[in-house]
């Protein structure tokens, strides 16, 4: 193999992905040329109703995956938290890259928090999980959808259009975004989507010298923590739609998770923390959920 292709979203920051994959396999393999593959998404497209209307995160996913299934692309570079829990036959997760700043980052053109602003201010987030924690802490703010690039949700909060938006710190972070006022969202009262910050890279599960090649790349360390995080997603059957957060990190040889589940009206919540061995990881997430469904799961998710 001497030749990779990369099918990639067109916005800027899925490129900048796209190239620091590209890069970082350029790097392992000088004798192999990589090309990107840019292409439109019907999640790109459709930008008038919100993800859960239309079909969810997956909608990101679904035309690079058919490229990858037809044979126009080798591999493809998305976003972890937009993956769902299974892959389509024929396709892998194969790779997952060292993780960044897994936090949502609160943006106020002001530098003013969420208790600064007053009753009804509108928050921006097209997230039913950010929407759920922040009216869970903060139920006198009014979160209103918003959908677009990056840059375009910044616009709107730097226009007025909204007081402030909730952006994922990893995002603005590789893009290089100087901002003057940034707002890290943490536990205990936020927690970020299941695989925020992690890159993957999937690829046909046949093409074993592909995978073969893309382990220069890989981060054994974040598998283990995202697949504790995207165990509780499977076993809740989650997508876009379902308020959930999770967080893994390891301490030592110790893994700790914290998952929250929380109605859209951040009135119910249900939190667990699971302690255990590393190795366990896909276990300990398997336990978190069995425990959000003691607690009530089914209540919440009757509800979505």
């Amino acid at each position: 193999m001497n030749k990779l292709s990369i099918a990639t979203r067109k916005s800027r920051l899925a490129l900048w992905q796209s190239e620091h994959v590209a890069e970082g396999l350029r790097l392992a393999h000088p004798h192999l040329t990589v090309e990107l593959v840019p292409m439109s998404t019907r999640g790109d497209e459709v930008l008038d109703r919100s993800l859960a209307e239309i079909g969810g995160k997956g909608l990101f996913l679904k035309e690079l995956e058919t490229a990858l299934l037809d044979g126009r692309a080798d591999i493809a570079v998305h976003s972890l938290k937009d993956v769902p829990a299974q892959s389509p036959p024929g396709l892998v997760l194969a790779t997952v890259l060292p993780r960044a700043d897994w936090s949502d980052l609160w943006l106020q053109k002001d530098g003013l928090g969420p208790d600064d602003l007053p009753p009804g201010a509108r928050v921006g987030t097209s997230s039913l999980r950010r929407q759920s924690q922040v009216l869970r802490c903060h139920p006198h703010l009014q979160v209103v959808p918003v959908r677009g690039n990056v840059e375009t949700r910044l616009g709107l909060m730097t226009s007025g259009q909204v007081n402030a938006v909730i952006l994922a710190a990893a995002g603005i972070d590789r893009l290089g975004l100087e901002l003057p006022y940034r707002t890290r969202l943490l536990p205990p009262d936020f927690l970020p989507a299941p695989g925020q910050g992690v890159i993957v890279i999937q690829c046909r599960a046949e093409d074993l010298s592909v995978i073969e090649a893309l382990k220069a790349v890989h981060c054994p360390r974040t598998e283990l923590s995202v697949s504790a995080e995207r165990a509780v997603v499977a076993a809740l059957g989650g997508d876009c739609r379902m308020p959930l957060a999770a967080l893994a990190e390891i301490e030592g040889e110790e893994l700790h998770l914290r998952a929250r589940l929380t109605s859209g009206d951040g009135q119910q919540c249900l939190d667990v923390s699971v302690r255990g061995a590393v190795a366990e990881a896909g276990r300990l997430g398997e336990a978190a959920a069995r425990e959000l469904f003691t607690r009530g799961a089914d209540r919440i998710l009757s509800q979505l």
